[in-house]
């Protein structure tokens, strides 16, 4: 009786056992039905949104003034006035430093009294000699000013009245920044984009507004860079700068070869084909689907480019899964003509 008992709960132990084994895989089974279903195509959607294509070059550097002029003295000498000061604008020609021409003038002085002499002892051989001197000692008192040769603005300026200066000493800067300018390196393979007056919009650091600018010109021959690349330096232009601006401030830039263009994307498996139709079908707010025709072209590998239809933010349901085919099977003959190929040619990227 014992044994006949030990055999019975045996028994039902396996009997349990197996139905547990039997329950699990059942529930792992519908669990991945489930999961399978969730994933087919009738359960997604997408989202058509617009992007803006720039066909651009993107560029950097720092911006130089419009001119530059390094204040020097041609002379040695003593600085008997200073002025200007740093900031202060100035018109071409207009004296900034001078240094002592006491014994400059003497000289002229000196020269003329012998000029007026001579003419009236008629000596007229002398007289030319004397007055190629006296443009001679004219150039030597001029050269004891320092003067602005163009219109600007002083950066610099470091020198004051006592001060000794030897010829060649640098005691300031004038610069002109009624426009800005700057040397951009250009990849040789993109150099026949490159026109005059072509739009370019700089970013600098010290300004949150971006600034418009337009290619000047680029010379007819390239460069090779220390990381042996070839490149050509194209020169970039702003007018009338903020005045937060200044020489040698750093930027980033963009040259427009062409102007923006915005598109109207989404991905290829909400695209449907039947027949010689190309549809999408709506989702709106309610669920229901309303079936559209559209005309696409390829963008990238996974996206068109939509023609006509859309204008962006509508929400598709797929079509096809990714890895399947995008095309949907238009009648049972049409799958046999195809001979139940699935996988159309890939749309090639732009």
């Amino acid at each position: 009786m014992k044994k006949s008992s030990k055999k019975s709960k045996t028994k039902k132990i396996i009997l349990i056992s197996i139905g547990v084994v039997i329950f699990l895989g059942a529930l792992i089974f519908f669990s991945r039905k489930i999961a399978d279903s969730s994933k087919q195509p009738e359960n997604v959607t997408y989202i058509v949104r617009k992007e803006t294509f720039e066909n651009v070059i993107e560029i950097a550097g720092t911006v130089s003034a419009a001119k530059s002029q390094k204040l020097k003295s041609l002379n040695d000498g003593t600085v008997v006035g200073v002025y200007k000061k740093e900031g202060d604008s100035v018109k071409k020609g207009d004296l900034i430093v001078q240094l002592d021409d006491t014994e400059q003038l003497y000289n002229l002085a000196n020269l003329d009294y012998e000029i007026s002499v001579a003419r009236q002892n008629q000596t007229k051989g002398k007289i030319t000699l004397m007055e190629t001197q006296r443009t001679s000692l004219l150039r030597k008192i001029q050269d004891r000013k320092i003067e602005a040769t163009f219109d600007g603005v002083i950066a610099s300026l470091d020198v004051d009245p006592g001060d000794y200066l030897e010829a060649k000493d640098s005691i300031g800067t004038l610069v002109d920044t009624s426009y800005l300018t700057a040397d951009v390196e250009i990849a040789e393979t993109d150099i026949g984009k490159i026109k005059p007056n072509q739009k370019v919009v700089f970013s600098f650091p010290a300004c949150p507004e971006n600034i418009e600018g337009y290619v000047v010109s680029y010379p007819a021959i390239g460069e090779v860079t220390s990381r042996g690349a070839t490149v050509v330096n194209a020169k970039v232009r702003i007018d009338n700068a903020p005045k937060e601006i200044l020489p040698n401030f750093s930027f980033t830039g963009k040259i427009y070869i062409t102007e923006p263009e915005t598109k109207i994307v989404v991905e290829r498996y909400a695209i449907g084909h039947q027949q010689r139709e190309t549809f999408v079908e709506i989702v709106d707010k309610s669920g229901k689907t309303v079936k559209k025709s559209v005309k696409v072209e390829p963008y990238t590998l996974e996206y068109v480019n939509v023609i006509s239809g859309l204008e962006g933010g509508e929400i598709l349901k797929a079509q096809s899964s990714p890895g399947k085919s995008g095309r949907m099977k238009a009648s049972k003959a049409g799958a046999k003509k195809n001979n139940g190929a699935s996988n159309p040619p890939k749309m090639p990227p732009m």
